[in-house]
């Protein structure tokens, strides 16, 4: 059974590629500093707690499993919050990710699956988006994201590491077992956000602009299931393992969403009708993105087949139904969440 190391492997989208990694005969490796991710969401291999700045440990992770390949999950991912921290997205996206280049080049583990996101497109030219389509990403969070493709395209060039950029639009939904699924603090994400509303974890969802150019006026994203993303990884590692070739591929489903169209849909769902409060729209968030997947289907195979928004939103209800019974995740949610009161949801594309 070949070893995979999982930077991140603890995280919302980690955990899940992790669970499928073993399914499909891999050992995951979890690598992570749990800033963000849970340590309960770690089931389905070792785990090593360690942050990437520290290369040491990082290195000694390498030698001690051998992995033959690592999946980059480990990144803040919030468009909007980069507006306002850039530094914070610069140091743990750049920084932390030239660490992990440099250490994997040292240590002869040349094969790498990133995580990348639609942020480094920028203001889409053309929807759907292919991989062609010029990046020019406008918040620091696809700034970073885009300089961590361009050193890997680097690195690369100077020392054969091979790369399979995965840009991922909104990622979605919870585990269909549901064992795993999105705890975020505070919540960015906005299927979690609507969801906390229906059930009364919060007071009102925020719709940040209603004057975009779109069918509603608000904001339209391609919401894509988190277990579709983590099959497509799965997809990614085999084909960068059997062909040694860098690739970039788009992670959608080619169908936009609006804010709106998904409020209803949520409360259509719970039967719950969600305050809804509406603002101004903000920088760094495009009117449209979605995603043109026909690289994906034809080169890695890969065709979303959990990601109708009745899959999506089912799926992530009965997890946020499942964090209300468990106690001791709900207070520490809870605390959180008062800690960030007015915290502000976002439909921005993430990783």
């Amino acid at each position: 059974m070949d070893t995979i190391l999982v930077i991140g492997g603890a995280g919302y989208i980690g955990s899940q590629t992790c669970k499928t990694l073993l399914k499909a005969g891999f050992l995951p490796v979890t690598y992570d500093n749990l800033s963000t991710g849970h340590a309960y969401a770690v089931k389905w291999g070792p785990f090593v707690q360690g942050d990437l700045a520290d290369k040491g440990k990082l290195a000694e992770t390498i030698r001690s499993f051998k992995p033959v390949a690592v999946l980059h999950f480990a990144a803040d991912a919030s468009a909007v919050e980069s507006m306002h921290h850039p530094g914070k997205y610069y140091r743990n996206n750049v920084a932390g990710t030239l660490s992990l280049l440099e250490v994997m080049r040292d240590e002869g583990l040349l094969n790498l699956v990133f995580s990348s996101t639609c942020a480094t497109y920028g203001n889409p030219q053309y929807n759907p988006i292919t991989e062609e389509h010029p990046q020019l990403p406008i918040s620091p969070y696809g700034r970073s994201k885009l300089i961590a493709e361009q050193m890997m395209a680097d690195f690369d060039t100077a020392h054969e590491l091979k790369t399979v950029t995965l840009r991922y639009f909104n990622a979605a939904g919870a585990d269909l077992e549901t064992h795993l699924g999105e705890n975020h603090t505070p919540e960015t994400h906005l299927i979690p956000c609507i969801i906390q509303v229906a059930l009364g974890l919060k007071e009102e969802i925020v719709v940040y602009g209603t004057d975009f150019p779109t069918r509603d006026g608000s904001a339209i994203r391609d919401y894509i299931h988190v277990q579709d993303l983590a099959d497509a990884h799965v997809l990614a590692l085999q084909h960068l393992l059997a062909n040694r070739k860098s690739l970039q591929i788009n992670l959608g489903t080619g169908v936009g969403t609006s804010v709106l169209e998904l409020i209803d849909a949520v409360q259509k769902f719970c039967g719950k009708t969600v305050t809804v409060r509406l603002e101004q729209r903000r920088a760094g968030e495009p009117a449209m993105l979605a995603a043109d997947n026909k690289k994906a289907k034809e080169i890695l195979g890969f065709s979303p087949q959990h990601s109708s928004l009745p899959v999506i939103i089912e799926s992530a209800w009965k997890w946020h139904q499942l964090l209300l019974d468990n106690a001791a995740i709900l207070k520490t949610t809870m605390q959180r969440l008062e800690e960030h009161k007015g915290s502000q949801c976002s439909p921005s594309p993430s990783s």
